[in-house]
């Protein structure tokens, strides 16, 4: 199946042999449906706080944070195109359409406005001023990640969600001295990510008296999947060579693998806010990394006790404390093992990655939620899982989607443990997608989304956050919303 120059191909993106066999295999087998036993909701595995829980949180995280290494990773790859599809959809078919008459209806609120306006004459018809915002010889934007375009309107100028997230990295991911970010983000973009960060950081550093450390990573060509034939045959160049296609987010596995960090803030790019809007979002991050030290806590103290001596009594309140507080019950073939096998599983579970993840309540946005599933040996855990994950031609599965009270924002505060993360994710959670290639049809392969199946065997409870901390940037006229609105 591999011909030698093949091989050359693979051993020059770091890929073995048997991962693309593997792959292979996934497309012609496919990957199960995630079994959800029921939707998680406030009480049954999401914490909702009381004002008294929340300052509690909040206290313990302020208490401990000078003593922690801190990292916030910002997930900043890919272009903004989708962001401006109406946009572009005017500029080829020359037709208005409804978001495209909003956008000029409301041109000048935009933060990007003042530097639009100064290199379009006055005049200038609807679609040339497009042009000039989206296109390579004008801003760009069409072209541009999202943490390169700015957001919102300040006295001071625009600030586009890079300098947004140094900001909030500085007042929740800072020891009080060190502020810690990671961004990955696309090879032909870092060069201007890096540039906007050495002009950004002196002056925020003064603002906050504190230093910054922003590193950057790219996702890593051995992470990148085949792709195939509709008949599952290796999918290949005109030239013979392979086709390799980026494995979705869960690639970005291997670069959170490599970040080292007591605890570790994880956030999308597009999702923040001005600054007269930040303080709730910056109180739920520190209750959430407090609540995740007092797991942390529990957990020390739990293995602790069932490396002691064992009774039926207490792996009895072992297993109720990982339903409670770890998103894990076992599956009935538990109780058959012997107090020594018991200990050992439980303790196994208990050295896990851990994870708290903010959820917000269902509005209808389009995206995965928090589901109890059961896995392959019966064990029930908490999830985020994805619509492409569910069987929706199942009628009770589909149903129980539907049901999901909260949605994921992607809000997670995670204590990797020293763990190899690549241990504790689930393969069989991959997605096959279909797409084409001048003109010929493909199948094509995504990793594990990593706050998904990347993390399918991560220690997890979630907490019901705010939505006003929600604020994601989809498309343009999203930045029109009061909550990116800076007065």
């Amino acid at each position: 199946m591999l011909t030698a120059s093949d091989l050359l191909q693979l051993s020059a993106r770091g890929i073995r042999p048997e991962e693309v066999q593997q792959q292979v295999d996934y497309f012609k087998q496919g990957f199960p449906w995630m079994s959800l036993e029921k939707s998680a909701t406030v009480g049954d595995g999401i914490v909702r706080f009381s004002e008294a829980d929340l300052a509690s949180h909040v206290e313990r995280f302020e208490s401990r944070r000078s003593s922690l290494n801190l990292l916030k990773m910002v997930p900043a790859s890919g272009a903004a195109t989708r962001m401006f599809k109406s946009l572009f959809e005017y500029i080829s078919s020359g037709t208005p359409n409804k978001e495209t008459d909003l956008f000029f209806d409301q041109l000048d609120s935009f933060a990007f406005y003042e530097e639009l306006r100064s290199q379009v004459a006055d005049g200038a018809d609807e679609v040339t001023v497009l042009k000039q915002l989206l296109g390579a010889s004008g801003m760009e934007y069409g072209s541009l990640p999202k943490g390169l375009l700015k957001f919102h309107r300040y006295p001071s100028g625009a600030r586009t969600p890079l300098e947004e997230h140094l900001v909030e990295a500085a007042v929740y991911a800072s020891d009080g001295q060190l502020a810690r970010l990671h961004f990955t983000v696309s090879p032909e973009h870092r060069g201007r990510f890096e540039k906007l960060v050495d002009e950004l950081v002196p002056v925020w550093s003064a603002h906050f008296g504190v230093k910054f450390e922003v590193t950057f990573s790219e996702q890593k060509p051995a992470t990148d999947t085949v792709a195939v034939n509709m008949d599952n045959t290796l999918f290949r160049e005109p030239d013979g060579s392979l086709l390799f296609r980026p494995a979705g987010h869960g690639a970005l596995l291997e670069n959170l693998n490599d970040l080292s960090a007591d605890i570790i803030f994880i956030k999308n790019i597009d999702n923040v806010v001005p600054d007269h809007l930040k303080p709730i979002t910056v109180e739920y991050k520190k209750a959430l990394a407090g609540l995740l030290l007092w797991l942390l806590e529990g957990i020390e103290y739990l293995e602790m006790r069932l490396r002691g001596e064992l009774s039926a009594g207490l792996i009895e309140e072992a297993c109720l404390e990982l339903r409670t507080y770890l998103g894990f019950e076992v599956a009935a073939d538990f109780a058959h093992l012997s107090l020594e096998a018991q200990a050992a599983e439980l303790l196994g579970i208990l050295a896990r990655p851990t994870r708290v993840c903010g959820v917000v309540k269902n509005t209808g946005e389009p995206g995965g939620g928090p589901f109890w599933c059961q896995d392959a040996v019966g064990n029930l855990t908490l999830q985020l899982v994805e619509s492409a994950q569910v069987d929706m031609s199942n009628e009770e599965q589909k149903a129980l989607f539907g049901a999901a009270t909260h949605f994921n924002p992607v809000d997670l505060v995670c204590a990797t443990r020293g763990c190899d993360l690549r241990e504790y994710r689930d393969m069989m959670t991959g997605f096959i997608t279909e797409k084409t290639k001048d003109g010929k049809s493909l199948k094509a392969q995504e990793l594990p989304g990593l706050w998904n199946g990347a993390m399918a065997h991560w220690n997890t409870l979630f907490v019901e956050v705010p939505l006003e901390t929600f604020n994601p940037v989809k498309t343009v006229t999203d930045l029109l919303r009061p909550a990116h609105q800076n007065g």
